[in-house]
């Protein structure tokens, strides 16, 4: 029985062995994968004029909401919805008849007190001569004094509580706080409004118009540098586009923020443009076009080149044994077929251009085109 079992473990390991060998022999006669067939092309870097384009949004210069400063009725309604208005038009009349009563009551209540501070006035004279004399307690006398001073003080409240209730009333009309164009009116003749809280309507100037939009803190030094040159009438360098219609009239670098946002690494930049015809709105959203002409020469590549994977970009470099290896980049702007590589590439490195979607890290890679299907093997 013993003997039995040590001649199929014998068995047993030789056929191991045999499978082992053939394993080995049939993966030396594959050998190493094919390589993958691509087209392959050099970095190159040339003088490109083009556009950086940021996102952008049109916003009025000056703008205010007007609010009710008094509580009370929408009396009356003094312009079109859309007009243009002048500085000091009047807009809004509210209901001021009660304002009216407070300002004739407080009148009346000054005319008193100033009544009174004359009484005062006559009895303190009065009691000072009476003391040169010694013909009054000398206690009489401070008493005269210290009611005169009352009663100039209840002069001057009485003449605050006058230019109070004055104010009042003039709150009860609304006028235009700038020339410019009022929008929709949110209220209607009736409608009651309260102080500080019933927003009335806007009005915005509307030319010339800003365009605001961010940058990266790393152009800053470039952005301060277009800031300070003195562009001409017609410098091009400035420019928005909504689709792809380009806006006509080209704007000026109006300001750079005083700092930069921590969240974001971004500060805020602003554009100014004329606005003759109207066609700019504010809150719109368009595209701000910045000329790109700087002096260094720009690496464009084929935008086919590009793999995107999470929302970043990716290239195959062919390296030594041409494998390829993933490399990531930073895109710039798209010229027609082509995209300029901001970062990541050099000029004179080679890249995969076509047959980009069959590779992976370290593949072996054949800039020879593949062998046609169905050709015949070559005889041996």
């Amino acid at each position: 029985m013993q003997k039995n079992v040590s001649w199929w473990a014998l068995s047993l390991a030789a056929l191991l062995m045999l499978a082992s060998c053939g394993a080995k022999q049939q993966q030396q006669q594959q050998g190493p994968p094919p390589a993958v067939s691509i087209t392959a092309d050099t970095v190159e870097s040339t003088d490109a004029v083009y556009y950086d384009e940021y996102p952008g949004t049109v916003t009025a210069l000056n703008q205010i909401q007007l609010t009710a400063q008094v509580s009370g009725y929408v009396t009356g309604i003094y312009f079109k919805d859309g007009d243009k208005v002048t500085k000091g038009q009047k807009l809004y009349s509210i209901d001021a008849q009660i304002y009216n009563a407070n300002v004739e009551q407080a009148q009346a209540n000054l005319q008193v007190q100033e009544t009174n501070l004359l009484k005062a006035q006559k009895d303190a004279d009065r009691y000072h001569e009476l003391d040169k004399n010694d013909a009054i307690a000398k206690q009489q006398v401070d008493y005269a004094d210290a009611a005169l001073e009352a009663a100039k003080k209840q002069v001057a409240a009485a003449k605050a509580t006058v230019n109070s209730v004055s104010a009042n009333v003039q709150f009860a009309t609304i006028r235009a706080p700038f020339t410019g164009t009022i929008g929709i009116s949110q209220v209607k003749v009736g409608t009651a409004v309260v102080a500080g809280q019933t927003l009335l309507n806007t009005v915005s100037t509307d030319n010339p118009m800003a365009v605001d939009f961010t940058v990266d803190q790393k152009e800053i030094y470039r952005f301060t540098q277009l800031q300070q040159k003195k562009q001409a009438a017609k410098d091009s360098t400035f420019t928005i586009a909504f689709g792809n219609d380009i806006y006509p009239q080209s704007g000026q670098l109006s300001l750079i923020d005083r700092a930069v946002d921590p969240q974001t690494g971004t500060i805020k930049t602003r554009l100014v443009f004329p606005n003759d015809k109207g066609m700019l709105k504010a809150g719109m959203n368009t595209t701000v076009r910045v000329l790109n002409n700087a002096s260094e020469k720009a690496v464009i590549i084929p935008y086919k080149a590009i793999t995107e994977q999470l929302g970043e970009f990716f290239v195959y470099v062919v390296g030594d044994s041409s494998k390829v290896s993933q490399r990531k980049v930073k895109l710039s702007t798209q010229i027609g077929t082509n995209v300029v590589i901001s970062d990541g590439l050099s000029a004179g490195e080679v890249i995969a251009v076509q047959g980009v979607q069959n590779l992976r890290e370290g593949a072996v890679v054949s800039t020879a085109p593949p062998q046609q299907q169905g050709a015949a093997a070559p005889k041996k």
